[in-house]
């Protein structure tokens, strides 16, 4: 073993014990779950070698910083209460912990200085970075994905960015035949923002169905403006649902809090749900099973999300050979009261 001038590295330690680095980090940092007997046994060995766990000399002697920077541009205005951002976050950090790593924000600015993404990753030193949303076009992501710090992202889809979403068109396909099966041919598509990334691939995957199934197509899926939020959703749908032609059969709204501002303005404009017209959302938030008529949706398992995320962003760091692109995670269908078969 090395001398009592030299500052042992967490690997030299791991590899002393026979054990891995993240591992070690767990227990030095008292996180994870591990067994008792190791726990003493890498604590009693640190001692013995007189090793700093400090995080400080983890940063100097370590090969990685044990850190993994966040990049959440709140476009939705929910902050880390966002229904869905929110579980994926929650996820993420408990499977990073686990493992070793802890988690910090990246900002673009701090007090009075403004940085880019990639300036403040760099000042930050983190080993990887996760991309939970914002703009893929933007200057400063764009900047930060084509760096040398490992990105994962959750949301964003670029070629040269590891992505892993939900199969947003296995989603509208569950839901679509879901109304075909209880007989409906008028099925209407109303949608968030036309800049989200996954309301354009659940636009794209409607349209395809309505062609597949050659049901009666409405001139085209109705968009919100770029606001976000039941009250703008509920707002957006009054004027939406005066609008009609013909009313529709049955609504797939592309998120559950779209949604329940539709069946609010359907309701004020005495329209019954379902009896009248069948809604459904997608994401099958905490509130979905709530609200009235509980919403039949789609659940996206976010917790696969998340952690298939964190393997991903880790296996990077540690220099395997890990693909980039795009992983999509499996969605189910979950049916509610906010549909019924016709008469």
């Amino acid at each position: 073993m090395k001398n009592k001038r030299h500052k042992l590295t967490i690997h030299e330690l791991a590899a002393d014990l026979a054990l891995s680095p993240g591992t070690v980090s767990k227990i030095l940092n008292d996180k994870g779950s591990v067994t008792e007997a190791t726990r003493k046994r890498v604590l009693d060995r640190a001692k013995a070698l007189g090793y700093v766990a400090s995080h400080s000399a983890r940063i100097l002697k370590a090969e990685h910083t044990w850190t993994i920077g966040v990049v959440f541009s709140d476009i939705a205005a929910f902050g880390l209460e966002h229904p869905f951002f929110g579980s994926i976050i929650q996820a993420f950090k408990n499977y990073i912990e686990d493992q070793g790593y802890e988690m910090v924000f990246i900002p673009k600015k701090i007090g009075e200085q403004e940085q880019t993404y990639l300036q403040w990753a760099l000042n930050k030193s983190v080993d990887g970075v996760l991309l939970l949303t914002g703009d893929i076009n933007a200057i400063d992501i764009q900047e930060l994905i084509r760096a040398d710090i490992p990105c994962v992202s959750v949301d964003m889809v670029d070629k040269g960015l590891a992505t892993v979403i939900s199969d947003d068109h296995q989603g509208i396909e569950l839901i679509f035949k879901h109304f075909i099966q209880l007989g409906f041919q008028r099925i209407y598509a109303f949608s968030g923002s036309i800049f989200s990334r996954a309301y354009q691939q659940r636009t794209e995957a409607f349209e395809t169905l309505t062609f597949q199934f050659k049901t009666d197509r409405p001139k085209e899926s109705y968009f919100t403006t770029d606001k976000y939020g039941v009250k703008h959703y509920y707002e957006q749908a009054l004027l939406w649902i005066q609008s009609w032609q013909h009313k529709p059969q049955a609504i797939i709204a592309f998120s559950d809090d779209i949604a329940m501002g539709l069946i609010m303005a359907l309701k004020e404009l005495g329209y019954r749900v379902p009896e009248d017209i069948s809604v459904s959302g997608y994401d099958d938030i905490q509130f979905a099973s709530l609200f009235s008529p509980p919403l039949t949706t789609i659940r996206q398992d976010k917790k696969r999300i998340a952690e298939t995320a964190a393997i991903k962003l880790l296996n990077m760091i540690e220099n395997q050979n890990e693909p980039k692109g795009l992983t999509t995670v499996p969605v189910q269908l979950i049916v509610r009261h906010s549909t019924k078969r016709i008469k």
